[in-house]
């Protein structure tokens, strides 16, 4: 019984090393990916909003951000930038490209409130990843004060959102927005 504890011991140290190994080789990835602006997307691979071409991701006032590491794209957000808060995808066109017009007669950047209306992941990490690095750049930037989804009606994009610190502020016909907090 003496020999058994010692050895336990020991196998157990050797699992727990080999585990935090582990876990450090898949988010390694995570440490050399940036946000860099896409020109476009596969839509097909969007799960929240596939029925959104490549033409309405970069029309007036919206863009199409993605995480890339070793010249692979690992996470993918849409933006919309407005002055109201939209609340369906047909609101959030009108209110972009209003937005985007108000801004070119006034020479400035286009509107306060940066709309993500869509985000995925191809890989374990990339979504809370993409929320973070899009944080940074918004509160980097001169011309945003929000950021503001326009989030499906389900249980996973409620989960994903109030997980990543986002609060509910409102619920529609058929979306729902989370603000996340700006620092």
């Amino acid at each position: 019984m003496k020999n058994f504890k010692p050895r336990l011991k020991a196998r157990f140290r050797k699992n727990k090393q080999l585990l935090s190994k582990n876990i450090d080789n898949f988010f390694g990835w995570v440490k050399g990916a940036k946000l860099i602006e896409l020109k476009e997307c596969d839509t097909e691979e969007d799960p929240v909003r596939p029925e959104l071409d490549n033409e309405f991701r970069t029309g007036y006032g919206r863009k199409i951000y993605g995480v890339e590491y070793q010249g692979e794209i690992y996470a993918v957000m849409c933006f919309a930038y407005t002055n109201i808060i939209p609340k369906s995808v047909d609101e959030l066109e009108k209110l972009s490209t209003d937005a985007f017009l108000q801004s070119a007669m006034r020479d400035q950047s286009g509107g306060q409130i940066a709309i993500a209306y869509t985000v995925w992941s191809k890989k374990k990490g990339g979504g809370k990843l993409i929320v973070k690095e899009v944080f940074k750049k918004i509160k980097k930037s001169n011309h945003l004060n929000r950021l503001v989804t326009l989030s499906p009606l389900t249980e996973m994009a409620t989960k994903f959102h109030i997980r990543n610190g986002a609060k509910l502020v409102q619920i529609n016909e058929t979306t729902q927005n989370f603000e996340y907090k700006i620092l």
